[in-house]
């Protein structure tokens, strides 16, 4: 019997001995590419805009925040609800709530445990590294160059040419003036005369029927082509800016404080449109910075008016106004365009519609957002089938090692008309 009941001691002792070091082993931050890879992911979509890794922002630096909360579990909790941890009581927690100024975090409810320890992964990865020293290199080409000439080249090439011309023909009347001068001088007879230089002269040449022929065909080419020109665009808006009711910085935002783009377009990655962020979504990092860097604090006070919130007691009143944004970019009715088809299947980069938005203080229609521009783009877009199990046996089955989006259906009418 004593022997039965120290086994059983044992046995349950090395259970909860194993399953301790299961749940202590479960708290190692990941070291896996994989792991980094999907945190970088993850902390730019929901972390950047208000943490750095290295330096303080509106929250403070993670580097080294495993080291610094009571506990992984502990930071799990944060993440997902930091007002709870806050209201328990909790001395780290309300140390940091009251070192940044009351302000609340975003609770993050969705996130799981592996993405909250793939974040982790990623904060030490990019703690460890060594900074770089700046490598001196060519610029990067300014927006809307390739490989192809730009139209401002050709037109000084253009321009270049008609000078040429404008010169040769200015030399070639200088060369027949200075023959005239030479022959004048000779005892020739008129007779003569005549047979070496021409008889014609500028006035009998511009009133030939030959040069009023040319003149008018070619007015009546360029009035067509300029005619033809004005109907291929009507609706297109490229460079369209209109002025906003609030001054928003994309320079800043996007730019200076390399705030992803998905933060605040929430709709991108799961629906048709990006959608114009909530004023909730700034107040996320507008109730504790209330001065602006470039726009002045009465852009910031907008927003708050927006809201009902009163910066000076940091209380919401109930009174809410609309924000009047003026719409940029437009398609016709008669065209289907889906966000979360391009961003989140597609892989597609916003700045390849929307430009460099990182360096734009005053948003613009940066592209053409024609038909024959979305055409172009799918027939050079090769398809990103990396880790889609469906593309990869797309491929294998029709021996490709890349396709172009026209080779999956991407030219079909009813792919964006139906």
């Amino acid at each position: 019997m004593k022997y039965r009941y120290s086994r059983h001691l044992f046995v349950t002792s090395l259970f909860v001995f194993l399953f301790s070091c299961q749940f202590v082993f479960a708290q190692d931050i990941p070291t896996e590419p994989a792991a980094i890879s999907a945190g970088e992911a993850l902390f730019k979509a929901n972390c950047k805009s208000c943490h750095r890794v290295k330096e303080k922002l509106v929250g403070p630096a993670l580097a080294g925040i495993e080291g610094r909360a009571p506990s992984i579990q502990w930071i799990k909790d944060w993440i997902r609800n930091s007002s709870k941890v806050v209201a328990s009581g909790d001395e780290y927690g309300n140390k940091i709530y009251n070192e940044y100024g009351k302000s609340q975090m975003t609770a993050f409810t969705s996130l799981k445990d592996d993405d909250i320890m793939n974040i982790l992964a990623y904060v030490k990865d990019e703690a460890n590294k060594k900074a770089e020293a700046p490598v001196a290199g060519p610029t990067t080409a300014s927006a809307g160059s390739g490989d192809g000439v730009s139209s401002t080249y050709l037109d000084i090439i253009l321009a270049g040419m008609i000078i040429i011309l404008v010169l040769l023909l200015v030399i070639l009347g200088l060369i027949v003036n200075a023959l005239k001068k030479y022959l004048s001088q000779k005892e020739l007879s008129e007779e003569d005369k005549e047979e070496v230089v021409s008889p014609y002269s500028l006035g009998s040449v511009v009133r030939s029927p030959g040069f009023i022929f040319i003149v008018v065909f070619l007015v009546a080419a360029l009035g067509f082509k300029t005619l033809i020109d004005g109907l291929l665009t009507i609706g297109v808006q490229q460079g369209y800016q209109p002025k906003q009711p609030i001054a928003f910085s994309h320079k800043i935002h996007a730019g200076q404080f390399e705030i992803d783009c998905k933060y605040c377009h929430t709709g991108v990655m799961k629906g048709k449109q990006a959608s114009i962020p909530s004023p909730n979504i700034c107040m996320n990092c507008h109730v504790s910075i209330k001065s602006g860097t470039n726009t002045g604090e009465g852009e910031i006070a907008k927003i708050y008016k927006a809201v009902g919130f009163d910066p000076a007691t940091s209380q919401y009143s109930g009174k809410t106004a609309p924000i009047e944004w003026v719409r940029i970019h437009n398609l016709p009715d008669l065209a289907y365009f889906n966000h979360s088809q391009h961003v989140n299947v597609g892989g597609i980069e916003c700045q390849t519609c929307h430009g460099p938005i990182q360096e734009m203080d005053v948003v613009k229609q940066y592209s053409l957002l024609t038909m024959g521009w979305c055409i172009s783009c799918h027939r050079t877009t090769d398809v990103s089938a990396k880790g889609n199990a469906y593309y990869d046996k797309l491929l294998e089955v029709h021996d490709k090692k890349t396709m172009k989006v026209e080779d999956i259906g991407g030219l079909e009418c009813s792919k964006c008309h139906y």
